[in-house]
């Protein structure tokens, strides 16, 4: 049975949904996806994040790609809802991104409850959790106005992205095999690998983007954040992008080596600059 996620304790968090997720093969906890629940409390600047562990697909990094993150988020005034989602081999497309939309509409449903502008709702992935982010970036709806669910009233678009070393592309030879391979299997369609190439995706309406990758990423190619980046520049999206020369793959913003500490504080300036923080420009 796939792992779980258990790094967060005796946190509170939230059924993405309670009756049972669509797809479901199971009532274990990996058939049940949920968001962990970060608020800022008494900090909170009306922002949240939905945080995407890595792990291709396979497994949840809900350490230091999910907990450590959110209390990161939290230390300058972020809300932050870290994602279990449903993997692979278990699970495969649609399941992640539906789990992913899910916690988007859910964040902008709590909006109330968690002190949360729901205009200010982004989400920020990490490797195939990059991936997952990416997608949920170029694959969304403005949810369904005469839902029974309040929460599938809301949009799934995320207002903002941020993407640290992530698998963007499922086409070789810059794609993270073991990622696409746990989320479409072994032979998988053409037309499916195009369509969850997300450099292939970008539109107009792509929200605004931070990414981070390193140059000798030993894993997943750093083409896969450079050709993101072409394509939200080329449709007009705002963007910024930092490739620093060296740092092995799973080094998160922040973990104590002097390029992550930059990209930490380089990505919070990022968030101020464009108002997401509640101080505008």
């Amino acid at each position: 049975m796939t792992a779980v996620d258990t790094a967060h304790g005796d946190r509170p968090f939230r059924l993405l949904w309670p009756n049972g997720a669509p797809g479901a093969l199971g009532t274990e906890a990996v058939d049940k996806p949920k968001i962990t629940l970060y608020p800022a409390a008494a900090s909170a600047n009306g922002a949240a994040v939905v945080v995407c562990p890595g792990g291709g697909y396979g497994v949840v990094a809900a350490d230091h790609e999910g907990r450590q993150v959110a209390e990161w988020l939290n230390s300058f005034g972020v809300s932050a809802f870290v994602l279990q989602y449903r993997l692979g081999p278990r699970y495969r497309h649609p399941a992640p991104l539906q789990d992913a939309q899910r916690a988007i509409r859910l964040v902008r449903a709590g909006a109330k409850e968690w002190g949360v502008d729901p205009a200010r709702v982004g989400i920020l992935g990490f490797s195939a959790g990059g991936h997952l982010a990416s997608t949920a970036a170029t694959h969304f709806d403005a949810g369904q106005a005469s839902a029974a669910d309040p929460a599938d009233t809301a949009s799934s678009r995320p207002d903002f992205a941020i993407l640290v070393y992530p698998v963007i592309s499922f086409l070789d030879p810059v794609t993270h095999s073991g990622s696409r391979r746990n989320l479409l299997g072994e032979t998988p369609d053409p037309k499916l690998v195009e369509l969850l190439s997300n450099e292939r995706q970008v539109s107009s309406q792509t929200p605004p983007c931070f990414l981070f990758h390193t140059a000798d990423d030993g894993a997943v190619p750093v083409e896969n954040s450079l050709q993101f980046f072409q394509a939200l520049k080329k449709a007009g999206v705002p963007a910024e992008l930092h490739v620093f020369e060296h740092g092995r793959h799973g080094r998160r913003p922040g973990a104590g080596r002097p390029g992550p500490v930059a990209v930490a504080g380089l990505c919070e300036r990022w968030l101020r600059a464009r108002g997401l923080l509640g101080g505008g420009q």
